[in-house]
């Protein structure tokens, strides 16, 4: 079982932003730190949709979720490592789904009970470099993703 820092009010707030704002889809990614200034990232299979690029952890919330529970069933899915304390919300950004529709990426910094990654078919690489270093300025990431990464610090 996992503990939530973010308060219930907190995601009542982000829920109602998200119909007021007619998102569609919802997507809850974690900074998850696996070693210090050094998160976990995932590289997406070439084939999918945005293929190759590199990205944190999370994926789709479904309708009869909570934000916490999906955030908590997308880490374990997506890396096989189980969230132990959801540490803070960091924010969202927005983008235009593969089909058209309006996503919101909600980002949470998260610690996991574990650190032995497990990727799922979805990604076919995984890194855990430091942010200040050349390797990881190298990654394709997009600067929302660097943007969330920076202020889980």
């Amino acid at each position: 079982m996992y503990k939530s820092h973010v308060s219930e009010e907190i995601l009542k707030n982000i829920m109602q932003d998200i119909k007021k704002d007619g998102i569609q889809k919802i997507v809850v990614s974690a900074v998850i730190f696996l070693k210090e200034n050094c998160p976990l990232l995932l590289k997406r299979t070439s084939d999918d949709f945005m293929g190759g690029l590199v990205e944190i952890p999370g994926g789709t919330m479904e309708l009869s979720e909570t934000v916490s529970d999906a955030l908590v069933r997308e880490i374990k899915e997506e890396t096989g490592l189980s969230v132990s304390i959801i540490e803070s919300y960091l924010g969202h950004f927005d983008y235009i789904s593969a089909s058209g529709k309006k996503v919101r990426q909600l980002n949470f910094r998260v610690a996991t009970v574990d650190s032995d990654v497990v990727l799922s078919d979805e990604h076919e690489d995984f890194f855990v470099l430091n942010i200040f270093y050349e390797a990881y300025k190298k990654l394709n990431i997009s600067d929302e993703t660097k943007k969330v990464i920076l202020s889980a610090l």
